[in-house]
């Protein structure tokens, strides 16, 4: 691990998926270490993991925003779902040399790599932003075995109105859900109804905060 030499706060780490980068926004006097991946369109700087990287330090948690292997690369399409897991179990020891316990999370793909990974990396817990329980109009390609067999207190937060799983589609399991209403995949709230851009951000970070206080 070595930093880039540019932000003391943002290290590189190498994985077999290749060269990691995290992002490091630390508490205080902090008693957790969030984890947090992006998905497969897009990077950390999407609204949720921006908005938890805000909030959470002043909560005791520190927050590491983490960026696959691809995405440091610079590719478009996020390779497949074992080299993604790769990825992250090469980076974890990084993490988990903090000396805190983790809670491992993403948003989309991100929340599944948490998922399947969970339990051997012995992640304390699981925040699964937006996970993606079936491709859009495609409900017979569930992916819930991955979300079921975390075996982790997990916590999904979904928007109310997210293509890829609305949370009355979600079976039941040994999970919590926190709803956005009327959020898209990526939380976007329609201007003309429901909450704002920051009422919506607002509902997640208190949701994921109430839920991290009690993770010991």
């Amino acid at each position: 691990m070595k930093a880039n030499g540019t932000d003391p706060r943002t290290e590189t780490v190498e994985t077999e998926a290749g060269t990691a980068r995290i992002s490091w926004l630390p508490a205080a006097e902090p008693r957790l270490l969030l984890a947090l991946s992006h998905g497969a369109g897009g990077g950390i700087e999407a609204r949720d993991l921006r908005a938890l990287a805000a909030a959470l330090p002043a909560q005791g948690v520190s927050v590491a925003l983490v960026e696959q292997p691809w995405r440091v690369a610079g590719k478009k399409l996020a390779p497949a779902p074992k080299t993604l897991d790769t990825g992250w179990r090469g980076l974890w020891p990084a993490l988990a040399g903090t000396g805190l316990p983790v809670v491992s999370g993403g948003r989309s793909a991100g929340a599944r790599v948490a998922c399947r990974t969970a339990s051997a990396l012995g992640a304390r817990a699981v925040l699964a932003l937006s996970f993606p329980l079936h491709p859009p109009g495609r409900p017979e390609k569930s992916r819930e075995d991955e979300l079921l067999a975390a075996g982790v207190p997990v916590l999904v937060v979904q928007g109310g109105n997210d293509p890829f799983g609305r949370p009355a589609e979600f079976p039941p399991g040994e999970y919590r859900m926190a709803e956005v209403p009327h959020a898209d995949h990526g939380f976007a709230v329609p201007k003309k109804s429901g909450p704002t851009e920051g009422e919506a951000m607002e509902i997640l970070t208190t949701a994921v905060t109430e839920w991290l206080a009690g993770i010991v």
